[in-house]
């Protein structure tokens, strides 16, 4: 990932955070939703973890391809979409940062250290990654994510402002947070993409 030191903190603390919350959010409530949360809770420890500014092992690109190539595929099975989207381009953004580019002629791929000048962590490198075709196209895929949950999100705060009376809508503890989770990951997701 290119860019400061402190953004990659900041995806760590969101990915954590989102994480946290939703692993445990998948403890109660109905099936389907518990699943969900521990689909998107897993999803965003795992981006919390490809964001890590620290050095890693020359591995763990390949460890974190595998992984998140893994989850893609189950989501493909199991007809969730979107966490196949994610998870697949997780695998992309760790593979972009070993295998050189149609722009990068020489370039091994070797991850910077956070201590060397231009490294921000174990997915840092020199030259721009990936294909650029393919990113745009998961730029405009979370861009159009976030704007549409964001927008599902302003219509569950104006029902959750019913009285409360007969026929009117009643306000839930915590309806509003998981989906807002879910914005938060996105913008994660274009923020790892726009770094990459």
């Amino acid at each position: 990932m290119h860019g400061p030191v402190w953004v990659g903190w900041l995806l760590v603390l969101l990915g954590a955070a989102a994480g946290a919350y939703c692993l445990v959010r998948a403890r109660s409530g109905p099936a389907a939703q518990r699943g969900e949360a521990r689909g998107e809770g897993l999803m965003a420890l795992g981006m919390a973890a490809m964001a890590w500014p620290v050095a890693a092992p020359s591995w763990s690109p390949w460890l974190f391809t595998a992984a998140f190539g893994a989850a893609g595929l189950w989501a493909l099975a199991h007809r969730h979409l979107h966490h196949a989207v994610g998870a697949l381009a997780m695998a992309y953004m760790a593979l972009a940062m070993v295998v050189p580019g149609p722009q990068q002629a020489g370039h091994t791929g070797q991850m910077g250290q956070m201590g060397q000048a231009g490294g921000t962590g174990p997915m840092a490198h020199a030259v721009p990654g990936g294909v650029p075709l393919l990113t745009g196209l998961l730029l405009v895929y979370f861009t159009g994510y976030v704007l549409a949950a964001g927008v599902r999100l302003v219509p569950a705060a104006v029902a959750g402002a019913g009285d409360g009376t007969a026929g009117g809508p009643m306000a839930v503890p915590g309806a509003g947070v998981l989906p807002a989770c879910r914005v938060a990951m996105g913008i994660g997701m274009l923020a790892m993409l726009l770094a990459l």
